[in-house]
């Protein structure tokens, strides 16, 4: 022990006498100084005793004034506001002076600093010759340290550069750079966004109703948020992790001709420390599914709380305690959730610090022992023992960016998983649609069954059913009887579990699933009306409307009196939560917009379900008389539980426990005094009947 502490000290007083030697100089430097202001003192007072011995004053006056002009220009003293700061300054400029380098200083240091002011002026003494013993290596006519200091919130800012205009075009090349990347990276995630938001509106209909869907859903909208997402912020990771692998290379190599051992201690450390840290940080993607449904839920109590169709509900009910009580629910699971994953999270980073700690006690030993073998010198050690605390941070950036890169790839992986979900239908390379000379088309419905996924029970069993040219059907029922799915099959929204859906004598599957919704228009028992104009939602476009042909459709839906009565007309606006001069249409109103929509489409089958439901009993006897009008020579397909309104169609269909129990002509049906048809007529018509006497 007591040669280990001999030698240790044999360097240690190296080190400190070539301080000492430097402090030597400087003051030498200020002492050669003041010697030289001293002569130039006597010289002043001398050359002004002259002129006072010959009584000139106007020449002392002008000499007074030139030698106020020679200071205020010569003047090199710095004054940053802190004492000591001041003298250390002052002392490396003037040595800077002396070796002909330029000294450009603004520094601004409060007179009481948090921080120790003799290691502050360590630091700066430190950095200061630093850039003295950098600025020597440069012809004389380049030699200029810049020098700044100020405090930027809590912090002190001290910045040390010896190449004023390398340093301004390098720094205005990193501003270009900075900001045209940011545009860049931020245009990649608007792309992914809108291929999300493309997915999502045109992905196949039962896909919405796909729980794993929606989840990948919610997890891709999480992923594009904001800039710190990983769908642009692994840019910044990897431009992160390439600075951290360049550093590393360099300072691996500078220990290769140290200390091999460091080398090997490094890479074992990091391997572990990346694998361990890995694993753990997989949790928030291993459970995914679960912080989704979380999401989901939380999601959809917002959504139903701000929906300006349930604020009266939620009112008249009392509902708010109960949707703030599910949201605090699904608030503590979330954040529940988060715990248990901070708890794992956790493991990674000790274990991350653990062998930091030996990485950095086992280099310092080694080092601190090649110092007492005199393999190295005190110099050479701080330049390592410095160094070791550097590689220990690229390290360690290496490491957190590799951990960062992985769980920004998982959440990448989750939207290309998204963006790459499966459809049912064929949305391009299917069959074209049959044409004929009409127009119009034959729609057949052959053993068709159909059950909702996860359900049992058949919601739909062996329905035959044939939909001829111009032919107009209506669907009757009592409520769950299957007449909603029989629309959606229909459509093409889903595809049934057993049987097909001819179109023509072809089944629909094989065709191209988009051109084929375009063989029909509808209006269903849940319609939208899109914040724009009367126009715009009636022609679905804001572009090309054909206006006679709007107000044609208006005045056959009944509305045209209604519409022309507001001062914009048609292009008075819907829809007060993004207008304020928006006009509110009431329930029957707007479906009449519906109705005139679905008539603008001008498609060759025509849906109405439900469609006088929220008219009055005038609007709805208008629109049963001119219900061969509205439907032309269209195939129409009519849904009501009003049997009224069934009069008025060719066949009719009777729906009961997902089958077809009768089928035929009004007249032919209510004369069945058997059937259920007779039941439900007569059911609904003793409301009707006058009392007897």
């Amino acid at each position: 022990m007591g040669i280990f502490s001999k030698k240790l000290d044999k360097k240690i007083a190296s080190y400190q006498q070539e301080l000492i030697e430097t402090h030597y100089r400087e003051v030498d430097n200020m002492y050669r100084q003041i010697r030289g202001w001293r002569h130039d003192y006597r010289n002043h007072i001398q050359t002004m005793k002259a002129y006072a011995a010959a009584g000139d004053w106007e020449a002392i006056k002008n000499y007074l004034d030139l030698l106020d002009k020679d200071l205020t220009t010569v003047d090199t003293v710095i004054k940053t506001g802190n004492a000591m700061t001041d003298a250390i300054l002052n002392s490396k400029i003037s040595l800077a002076k002396a070796k002909h380098i330029q000294v450009v200083a603004d520094a601004h240091i409060p007179v009481k600093l948090k921080t120790s002011e003799i290691d502050l002026c360590c630091i700066i003494g430190n950095l200061f010759d630093n850039a003295i013993e950098a600025s020597e290596k440069l012809p004389e006519d380049e030699r200029v340290i810049r020098v700044y200091m100020d405090i930027k919130g809590t912090q002190l800012y001290i910045s040390f550069t010896n190449f004023t205009a390398g340093l301004m075009a390098v720094t205005a090349a990193k501003s270009y750079f900075d900001i045209n990347n940011l545009y860049g990276k931020i245009s990649v995630r608007t792309e992914i966004i809108n291929m999300i938001n493309d997915k999502g509106a045109t992905t196949s209909y039962p896909n919405l109703f796909d729980d794993n869907f929606n989840m990948l859903l919610s997890k891709s909208i999480e992923c594009t948020n904001d800039n710190e997402q990983a769908t642009e912020a692994i840019w910044k990771t990897l431009t992160e992790l390439t600075a951290n692998m360049i550093g590393f290379i360099i300072y691996l190599c500078l220990f290769t001709f140290v200390q091999p051992l460091l080398i090997v201690l490094v890479i074992v450390t990091t391997v572990i420390s990346y694998f361990v840290g890995n694993r753990l940080n997989e949790y928030s993607y291993r459970h995914r599914e679960e912080e989704a449904e979380y999401e989901r839920h939380m999601e959809y109590v917002i959504t139903k709380a701000s929906d300006f169709t349930a604020a009266k509900d939620i009112r008249i009910f009392g509902l708010r305690p109960w949707l703030s009580e599910l949201y605090n629910k699904g608030m503590a699971a979330f954040t529940a959730f988060h715990n248990r994953a901070e708890g794992v999270y956790i493991w990674a980073r000790i274990c991350d610090l653990v062998l930091t700690f030996l990485r950095n006690g086992a280099a310092y030993a080694l080092l601190i022992y090649m110092v007492i073998q005199n393999e190295i010198t005190v110099a050479e050690f701080l330049l390592y023992f410095t160094a070791v605390d550097g590689f220990t941070r690229w390290v360690t950036g290496i490491l957190s960016g590799m951990n960062t890169l992985h769980k920004q790839s998982l959440e990448i992986s989750t939207v290309r998983e998204f963006l790459e979900y499966p459809e049912e239908f064929k949305f391009e390379g299917g069959e074209p649609i049959p044409q004929s000379p009409d127009g119009q088309h034959v729609l057949e419905l052959k053993d068709v069954s159909f059950r909702y996924p996860g359900v049992g029970d058949y919601t739909l069993k062996n329905i035959n059913l044939t939909l001829h040219r111009g032919e107009k059907l209506a669907v009757v029922g009592l409520n769950a009887a299957g007449k909603t799915t029989l629309v959606k099959l229909m459509c093409g929204f889903l595809d049934p579990t057993e049987g097909a859906v001819l179109l023509d004598g072809r089944d629909i599957r094989t065709f191209d699933r988009i051109e084929y919704y375009k063989l029909f228009s509808a209006v269903f028992q849940q319609f939208t009306l899109l914040a724009c104009t009367v126009a715009a939602n009636v022609a679905q476009s804001e572009d090309n409307i054909d206006m006679p042909r709007v107000k044609d459709c208006i005045q056959k839906a009944g509305l045209k009196d209604k519409i022309e009565s507001l001062p914009e007309g048609y292009q008075t606006k819907l829809n007060r939560e993004v207008y304020d001069d928006a006009v509110m249409l009431s329930g029957g109103e707007a479906q009449k917009i519906a109705i005139a929509r679905s008539l603008y489409k001008d498609a060759p089958f025509i849906i109405l379900d439900e469609p006088t439901a929220a008219l009055d009993a005038v609007a709805e006897a208008e629109i049963y008389s001119k219900f061969d009008e509205i439907a032309g020579d269209k195939t129409a397909i009519y849904i009501s539980h009003r049997l009224s309104s069934c009069k008025f169609c060719d066949e009719i269909a009777v729906f009961d426990g997902g089958a077809v129990v009768q089928y035929g002509s009004h007249e032919q049906l209510v004369a069945d005094e058997t059937g259920k048809y007779f039941v439900l007529w007569h059911a609904q018509a003793q409301y009707y009947a006058a009392p007897s006497a």
